[in-house]
């Protein structure tokens, strides 16, 4: 019996984890199906996420028919002394935190891209693994998209420049001012861009036109 005691803890703590993981998960669907307005609109509510290592921005909103507002924003911070480990466990719990205590019901993050810095390109891509798993592990539809796909959403310009972008989510969220740093602006931005692209994609299948 001994022999099986450390087992059986470990075996207990990752039942505990799951079950607790399920209920919140539960909830946040609950939550979500009955989430309508005064005139029985559909609040969607999306957690956008600009990731990487030292800041990661989030941007928190509710789209309503036709109109966004903005929730919450803001950005994680890890600290360059720690490992990579702890910096995306850091990650990890924060945003765990942010999904548990406002309840979206839609992740977006920006796809991977490339540029002549690889271990920038490594650390993003790892920054976005940890915040695909949060995701997912509480059921949040997740959608994803370049960065020529959101300016084209945001601003209707596929080629747009980063401070017309920034303008326009200040714009779009009647905000007094662009949010900083640049990565949360991003994350808002990234935000808006899935609400629109659901929003058609929604569309298209009530159409039949795509499944």
């Amino acid at each position: 019996m001994n022999k099986l005691w450390p087992q059986l803890v470990t075996a207990f703590y990752y039942a505990s984890y799951d079950i607790k993981r399920l209920c919140l998960k539960a909830g946040i669907l609950f939550n979500a199906s009955n989430r309508f307005d005064e005139r029985g609109c559909y609040i969607m509510l999306i957690i956008g996420i600009d990731p990487g290592t030292a800041i990661i921005g989030f941007g928190i909103i509710e789209l309503t028919g036709n109109h966004f507002e903005v929730v919450h924003y803001g950005s994680i911070q890890t600290s360059k002394k720690e490992s990579l480990a702890n910096r995306l466990q850091k990650l990890y719990v924060d945003l765990e935190k942010l999904i548990i205590e406002y309840k979206p019901d839609h992740l977006a993050v920006e796809e991977l891209f490339f540029n002549k810095n690889s271990k920038t390109v490594l650390a993003v891509g790892q920054a976005r693994g940890v915040v695909l798993l949060a995701g997912a592990n509480y059921g949040l539809t997740i959608g994803e998209y370049t960065p020529l796909q959101v300016k084209q959403s945001v601003v209707g310009y596929g080629r747009a420049e980063k401070r017309q972008v920034q303008e326009m989510v200040r714009v779009v969220l009647n905000l007094p001012n662009i949010p900083k740093p640049d990565d949360v602006a991003d994350a808002l931005a990234v935000a808006i861009c899935h609400g629109h692209s659901f929003k058609i994609q929604k569309l298209l299948r009530e159409k039949g036109e795509i499944n």
